[in-house]
Formats: C-alpha cells, structure tokens, sequence
C-alpha cells in the first residue's frame, strides 16, 4: 500500500459522525443526569420504563432527580 492509500484510508475514518445508521431511528438527542453520569437517548426513555417528573423530563433510575436533555449536533450521535 502507497502513501497516498494510507492517507486517504486514514481520512476516510472520520470520528465526526456515529458509524452506521446513527440518526436514522428519530433520535434528536440523549437525557443526562449530571451527578451520576447516567445517559438515556431519547428514544429509549420509554424503552428503559424511566419514571417522569411533573413536567415530563424523564428522572434518573439512580438517584431520581430530573435529567437534562442535550440535543445531538450533526451526525445524530449525543455522546
């Protein structure tokens, strides 16, 4: 392999995005909870049985306080 593959198959890796059909399944983002690190993406909330709070913001199955809701930017991955 030459130079110019290596340097092209390197490029071709980009760490940008979420390999595969990320984004594709509805996700607009991930619930975090800050204090223990817990992440849920949106689309699983209901998956996970997560309880909510008055509002509707899923609360977190550790320590129960109410998660903060980053949207995902660019390839459809909030990680």
């Amino acid at each position: 392999m030459g130079i110019f593959e290596t340097v092209t198959d390197a490029l071709a890796g980009s760490t940008g995005t979420a390999p595969g059909a990320a984004g594709d399944d509805g996700s607009e983002g991930a619930y975090w909870c800050d204090d223990c690190g817990v992440r849920v993406r949106d689309v699983d909330v209901d998956d996970e049985g997560l309880d909510r709070d008055a509002e509707g913001t899923p609360t977190c199955p550790d320590c129960g306080d109410a998660m903060r809701f980053e949207r995902a930017t660019g390839g459809g991955c909030a990680c």
